[in-house]
């Protein structure tokens, strides 16, 4: 079962959280080029695999829970920065866009986009190196 739960897992974050990634990145270029209709497909792209993202921490936490390492710093970690990835995202990205999407300025949507996906790359090289795992990583 536990392979299954990481399979769901690793495959929820790349179908999730890759294209909220990939759109918030490209938001700010296409605010540049003064797309509005490609503005409003990227915000629509992020809304919705955030929105689907939510599996990605569940799946997460039942492959933990199988593989009895709830309590591991680098997981404790991990869900850290899971939340302020979360956080970033629902509290400056997508907020951001819709100002912008409302004719406004987001100054600093460009660096929560950045702060955003630092997080998530920072929760992906901890979960494939798993500091003081006993794999031999």
């Amino acid at each position: 079962m536990t392979k299954v739960l990481l399979s769901l897992h690793v495959l929820a974050a790349i179908v999730a959280v890759g294209p909220v990634t990939v759109a918030a990145s490209m938001f700010p270029a296409v605010v540049r080029r003064g797309d509005a209709a490609g503005l409003r497909t990227l915000h629509r792209i992020c809304r919705v695999y955030a929105t689907v993202g939510v599996v990605v921490p569940v799946f997460g936490l039942a492959t933990a829970t199988s593989l009895g390492v709830l309590t591991d710093a680098w997981l404790l970690t991990s869900i850290g920065l899971t939340v302020a990835a979360a956080a970033v995202l629902g509290l400056a990205v997508l907020p951001g866009q819709a100002t912008v999407l409302g004719g406004g300025t987001a100054a600093r949507l460009s660096l929560a986009t950045g702060v955003f996906n630092l997080l998530w790359a920072t929760v992906v090289v901890l979960m494939i190196v798993r500091p003081g795992s006993t794999t031999g990583v």
